[in-house]
């Protein structure tokens, strides 16, 4: 016994001694701010004579510095300023406001323990698109009109594929499916008008019961939690410009579309889910119903929504 307890006195020494001979010294390293930081625009059918392109709208935009570990973008500072996400340095964004307008973009590039620098650049930029008359009537009512999600549908919701397929495969809301969990998607209304004089188009969401949406990164919604499930969140809503573009989803002209988008302006609206997509592509339209489809926030999803006109 006694020699077992001089050997682990003798191990408990050694370890002692170690341990005041190896003291580590830790440093934070450099915490320099990315730098030379640039943005570079092209706009699509820029050429002499067309400056500001081909009236498509299409810019693509390149992002670069040095020692930058992510970037975020704010496509026009104009507006409220969203600063999204890029996987990449590179982006094609489509200014659809019609006319000759001129954008700020902000970049911000972030580098090691959330250094950040920011860097803005004007572009001007040509965009020609006359939506079908027919379209904007049925929307607006010539002057406005007012929607909800149309409960009494099934598959008023629903989510699909973004790619090889324009159905909800995947999920289909059944009829009534949400007013237990999320009434709110259902109260929720969203009014659509047209100023006659000026030709511009707003909506202006109502949240009575507050927004159907997730939290986070994913949605654009201000006030909202930074995290928690899918579920009606306070908020009382929000007005913004929109406008009529050529649906950009790529889907044939064969298949059942309008090819046509509603594109909304700022992160203070939404139709029907509050996710951070703002171009919703109309597949069908009438004076009583709408169907749309947006990309959904995850990647490689398609959201699919049925509305009803009041």
């Amino acid at each position: 016994m006694k020699k077992t307890l001089k050997y682990l006195l003798g191990i408990f020494v050694i370890v002692i001694t170690i341990c005041r001979c190896t003291d580590t010294t830790y440093t934070m390293g450099d915490l320099t701010a990315p730098t030379d930081l640039v943005i570079t625009t092209e706009i699509a059918g820029a050429t002499t004579a067309t400056p500001n392109g081909d009236g498509s709208g299409n810019v693509k935009i390149t992002i670069t510095a040095n020692n930058a570990l992510a970037y975020k973008v704010d496509y026009d500072a104009n507006n409220a300023v969203d600063l999204v996400y890029l996987s990449s340095g590179t982006v094609t964004k489509k200014y659809a406001t019609l006319g000759l307008n001129t954008y700020r973009i902000t970049a911000v590039a972030y580098g090691k323990g959330g250094t950040s620098s920011t860097i803005t650049k004007d572009v001007t930029v040509q965009s020609n698109f006359n939506v079908a008359p027919a379209i904007a009537d049925n929307l607006t009512g010539g002057t406005s009109k007012t929607w909800i999600v149309d409960k009494s549908l099934a598959g008023h919701m629903g989510v699909g594929p973004w790619t090889g397929s324009v159905v909800p495969e995947w999920w289909a809301a059944a009829i009534n499916e949400k007013v237990a969990t999320a009434n709110c998607l259902y109260t929720s209304t969203f009014k659509f008008s047209k100023d006659v004089a000026t030709g511009n188009y707003t909506l202006q969401v109502t949240n009575p019961d507050g927004a159907f949406t997730k939290t986070g990164s994913l949605t654009t919604l201000p006030g909202i939690p930074a995290t928690g499930a899918e579920a009606c969140y306070t908020y009382t809503g929000g007005t913004s410009n929109f406008s009529f573009i050529p649906a950009s989803t790529g889907i044939a002209a064969s298949t059942p579309s309008t090819q046509t988008s509603i594109l909304l302006a700022g992160n203070t609206t939404y139709i029907g889910y509050g996710a951070t997509q703002k171009e919703y592509e109309i597949m069908v339209l009438t004076a009583t119903y709408m169907y749309l489809r947006v990309q959904g926030t995850e990647t490689g999803n398609a959201w699919y929504l049925k509305l009803k006109a009041l």
